[in-house]
Parts: structure tokens; sequence; C-alpha cells
């Protein structure tokens, strides 16, 4: 057992020599050492959300299950909030009130950490746009590089700030800060609008087609990771690989070059002490929508109709037959 002081909290940790990563031998504590170093940057992005674990208590190669509950036996200053799933399903999850509750988090064996992008004060003002750039099969980083650039230039000729992070595997994400006046209904939309027109502009690169039968070897702009309720792997959090590769906030200069296998919790703590935090402005410069629900009123005055839901949501209105092309085809 091993107590580590954090902002007058003590948080016990217990098999602290316990290996969580097989390829580097980093343990427990040397998680817990790696979310210290970065404590700056990672609360900065994190903190007040709510947060999903993913556990893993014996290491990133072992068994684990996503937990949105925070167990019965949570010490009394752990903040949480109640969170909801699509259905309605209310839990009460962990809030990222301070370092104290990742490394509280990181004991139970969490080594992937899942943002919602509000405010747990603030749960109906969705103060994140979260693009998920996901390769399809046949698709390599470089095009997803092509991609993450092209999404860059079409918001900036919105007048839209954007910033990049790695995902820990094979994609890129691309975050907007938000003015606190959507919700997350809102938000997919704009998320919709934009991915359409990065089809539309680059059909031979990317597809916002959510059908994977329909894809082909392209960049897939996962809109639905906008949708209400759901929650995107947090930056500067350490993925659950053998590896201990992060989602590693980046500059967009630094794009070109980014090797994301290479960010693990053992080179991004002297990467930030290098270059600092490329995010450290992203919170101070919230974005408007607006642009983006312009193009989204645009498609369906045009008779577009909304793109498909995930199968765990409720009917939308405006929403085509839950069913893939194909099998609609045979029926």
């Amino acid at each position: 057992m091993s107590a580590v002081p954090i902002e007058g909290t003590e948080v016990s940790i217990s098999s602290p020599d316990k290996v969580y990563f097989a390829e580097t031998g980093a343990t427990k504590l040397d998680l817990v050492r790696y979310y210290q170093s970065v404590e700056g940057p990672l609360m900065n992005t994190l903190r007040d959300r709510p947060l999903l674990l993913e556990r893993y208590p014996d290491g990133a190669s072992g068994k684990s299950w996503f937990q949105k509950r925070v167990p019965k036996s949570t010490p009394p200053w752990v903040t949480t909030t109640v969170v909801s799933t699509p259905n309605g399903t209310t839990s009460d999850a962990l809030v990222a009130a301070d370092l104290a509750h990742i490394l509280w988090a990181v004991n139970l064996g969490c080594i992937g950490f899942h943002v919602w992008p509000y405010r747990a004060t603030a749960p109906g003002s969705t103060d994140e746009l979260r693009i998920d750039l996901d390769p399809s099969p046949g698709v390599d980083f470089g095009q997803v590089r092509e991609a993450a650039v092209l999404t860059k230039d079409l918001l900036d000729s919105l007048g839209i700030a954007s910033f990049v992070k790695t995902t820990g595997s094979r994609g890129l994400h691309v975050y907007v800060a938000l003015e606190p006046r959507w919700d997350s209904y809102q938000v997919r939309a704009a998320a919709v609008a934009l991915a359409r027109e990065l089809e539309r502009r680059h059909p031979e690169l990317v597809t916002a087609q959510w059908w994977k039968e329909e894809r082909g070897a392209r960049v897939f702009v996962d809109f639905n990771q906008n949708a209400p309720h759901k929650t995107v792997f947090g930056a500067w959090c350490v993925r659950p690989r053998p590896g201990g590769q992060v989602s590693c906030p980046i500059s967009w200069d630094e794009l070109s070059t980014v090797e994301p296998g290479s960010l693990t919790s053992a080179t991004v703590p002297s990467l930030v002490e290098r270059r600092g935090d490329p995010w450290s402005e992203m919170s101070s410069r919230p974005q408007s929508i607006e642009p983006l629900l312009a193009m989204s009123e645009k498609d369906m005055a045009a008779g577009l109709m909304d793109a498909p839901w995930p199968p765990v949501y409720p009917k939308q209105p405006n929403e085509p037959p839950r069913v893939a092309p194909s099998r609609a085809k045979k029926g």
C-alpha cells in the first residue's frame, strides 16, 4: 500500500507495484506518477466533467469493464453527479473535481477515462464539439492526418478555431470549445453538417456514411460521438494498451510528424515539460457553431433527412429508417 497526498487529500494506492502495461513494465504507481506529472494540462480539460470509468484491475492486458456508477464504498470526499443513458437510466458518476479524484479511480484499476462534453454544474450546456476521425479498414494514419487538416481548413473558413489530439489508437480527435449556448442535439446537428460538407468536398478521402458497408476505404467522421449522453476518451488519458499510449493533445504544426504510438505515459511528461500544453488556450476561446447550424438548416431545406442515430437511442424526428441499406433492399 502506498499513500499519495494530493491537495490535502491522501489517496491510498493498493498494490502499487502491479504491472499495468506489459510492453513497458509500467506499474500502477507509475500510472499515478504520470497523472501527477501532467496535472495542469489534464485538469484544464477534465476539471468538473463527469467520467465514465474503464476498469482493468489486472492491467491493460487483463479483463475489463465499463463503470458509470461509482462504487457504494466511495469515500465521502469524492464528488459525483447524476448522469443519464439514452433510455433514461440514471447513475451517480465520478466528477473530475481535482487530481485526487483521478488517482482514486486509478487505484480502482481505472486506466481509461471517457469524458462527458459538459461540466457537472451545467449539464444542459454542451461546451465541446468533438470530431472523431475514425479510419475504416484499409485507411492508414497518413490519410487520417490529411482528413484532420481538411477538417481544420473547413472550420477555419467558417471562423471556428479547432484543436487536435491523438486518440491513443489509430485515429485523431478534433475539438472545438463552445460558447455555453447549445444542447447536445444542436451540437450533434452541427457535427452531422460538418461531416456531410467534408464528404462533399473530399469524397475520395472522407465519408459521413453511418453504415459501415457504405464507407469504403475512407476516413469516417463519426458525428454520433456528439449524440446526447455520449462520451469520448479523455485528453492526456492513458489508453488500456500494453504500450501505455496516451490520447495526447498536439499542436497543428506537430501533426505532420507525430507518431501516435510513441506518445506514451513514459514519453509524454518530458514532451509537456519541453513544449507546454498545446491546448492551454482552448477553454478561453469558446466558439460559435452558428455557421455549422446554418449548414444543417440548408441541408434540411434541400430535402436531406437527419443522419442515423445509434441503435440504443429512441427513434428521432426526421430520421431515416434505422436499417442498413443492404438489408432494406432485401426487405
